[in-house]
């Protein structure tokens, strides 16, 4: 159960986000200039200016010691209160005193821009924040979510009392960062800008400053995070699409429990994030795991033909997405007035103009960029179209799973069924002289078929 410590931490934290997001809000002490005259306005600042090489190696450094130690905490150490405090500190370093750049979540936009671009040199930084994560998710998991992520932690750390979201609405909402990510790949290959940094909602409350409705949706993000686990993590972030892929691989991973499987059912109402499979001996009728093969084989005739949708859509989105990129729009209105469709000029074809540049060069260049464009919301349609029908196949297909276990996709290795584990009460007696309460002891037998489902549910917990 929760601490009365462990409560007031929660509230102290929140209540200093929100004075923090208030301050947002406020008058700047020294403020600009009013260019009253020639009208012009001062561009938002997405990114911060970079940082000394010896402070970015610096910064790759605290990222693999964090990384480490959020493995070692949650594999190893099986503790909880470790991975909270290792929050609390990514959250004041990555969060408040980096200011949320670099980002792992956003670098993944650097790189795309780097496959896709050949003039773009991805940085370093840049480079080691978005890869090193990934690689520990192939072999650890998403020990990355644990501990190393302020965003994560910020969520996690404000979670008060979890409620638990339907399946149906669980895996729908789900789907949106695969979305998301394809997004914003598309937009970073294209040159279309990084759209995970533009609409990301905690970097306001970590700048203490940001565009309105983005404050305005960070903190809608941190009061729904109060009830539900990781809303942003869980149905948002893009990077932890990759993660949890990379996590389905890993050789070592979260285990709920140290020794045998008692089918207690305390680790599945312990988990807010609804990673827990459940046991397949558990169900009432077990004969019936297998895949429905009439709807499996359905699936697998209209894949193909759902995925070839998705590229023809896409190629559509992205002429349209190119219609936004500077040089398609300035071509297609110079188009426009030598047609004579419109009358007058803009300021930007005006300047065009001025230059003495061949007109055909310019189509020519809008034309590589549309093509670009099409290219990239053709693999982004595709890419969508694929990740439906693999949630549909998935959903059609039911394994044979003898214990409860962490879904390796969906677990983000926050260690709160550990404290809900019998067994593993019984492994810190055994290590610690840890005495163990007498309710754990009793549910520490393996229940019987008769006695399964009578045992009293369990209040899922919060931030221990």
């Amino acid at each position: 159960m929760r601490t009365v410590r462990g409560r007031w931490l929660q509230w102290g934290v929140f209540a200093v986000l929100c004075l923090a997001a208030f301050s947002v809000f406020g008058v700047q002490r020294f403020p600009p200039p009013e260019f009253t005259e020639t009208g012009h306005q001062l561009p938002s600042l997405i990114s911060i200016p970079p940082r000394s090489l010896l402070w970015q190696y610096f910064d790759v450094f605290v990222l693999l010691v964090v990384l480490s130690l959020s493995t070692w905490l949650a594999l190893k150490k099986r503790s909880r209160n470790g991975l909270v405090w290792t929050g609390i500190f990514s959250i004041l370093y990555f969060g408040f005193y980096r200011k949320g750049c670099i980002c792992a979540i956003g670098a993944i936009q650097n790189i795309a821009q780097g496959v896709f671009d050949p003039t773009y040199i991805v940085p370093f930084t840049a480079l080691v924040f978005g890869l090193v994560p990934i690689a520990f998710a192939l072999f650890f998991g998403r020990t990355f979510c644990a501990g190393a992520c302020p965003h994560g932690a910020l969520q996690d750390l404000l979670l008060i009392k979890p409620i638990n979201i339907p399946n149906w609405l669980e895996h729908g909402l789900r789907m949106l960062a695969y979305i998301y990510l394809g997004l914003a790949v598309v937009f970073a290959a294209t040159g279309g800008g990084y759209i995970i940094c533009q609409y990301d909602p905690f970097i306001p409350i970590f700048r203490l400053s940001g565009d309105t409705f983005m404050v305005i949706t960070g903190v809608i993000f941190l009061l729904v995070g109060m009830f539900v686990g990781r809303p942003y993590c869980r149905f948002f972030c893009p990077y932890g699409v990759l993660l949890g892929m990379g996590g389905s691989f890993s050789k070592w991973r979260v285990r709920i429990t140290p020794d045998t499987c008692t089918k207690c059912r305390l680790c599945e109402q312990s988990c807010p994030f609804n990673a827990i499979n459940k046991s397949s001996l558990a169900e009432v009728d077990a004969s019936n795991l297998g895949p429905d093969k009439r709807r499996l084989a359905w699936l697998l005739v209209l894949a193909p033909l759902l995925i070839a949708g998705g590229i023809y859509l896409g190629g559509h989105t992205g002429k349209t997405m190119a219609r936004k990129h500077a040089r398609v729009n300035l071509a297609e209105r110079i188009h426009f007035e030598e047609s004579g469709k419109v009358v007058g000029t803009t300021d930007a074809s005006a300047a065009y103009r001025g230059t003495g540049k061949p007109l055909d060069e310019l189509f020519a260049e809008a034309g590589k960029v549309r093509d670009r464009y099409v290219l990239a919301g053709r693999w982004a349609g595709g890419w969508i179209a694929l990740v439906i029908a693999g949630k549909l196949v998935s959903l059609a297909m039911r394994r044979r799973r003898p214990d409860y276990e962490a879904d390796q996709m969906r677990c983000v290795a926050c260690a709160r069924c550990y404290e809900y584990c019998p067994q593993e009460h019984l492994r810190r007696q055994t290590l610690y002289g840890i005495p163990m309460p007498l309710a754990m002891a009793e549910k520490a037998v393996a229940p019987t078929p008769a006695t399964l489902g009578k045992l009293e549910p369990v209040e899922p917990v919060g931030t221990k």
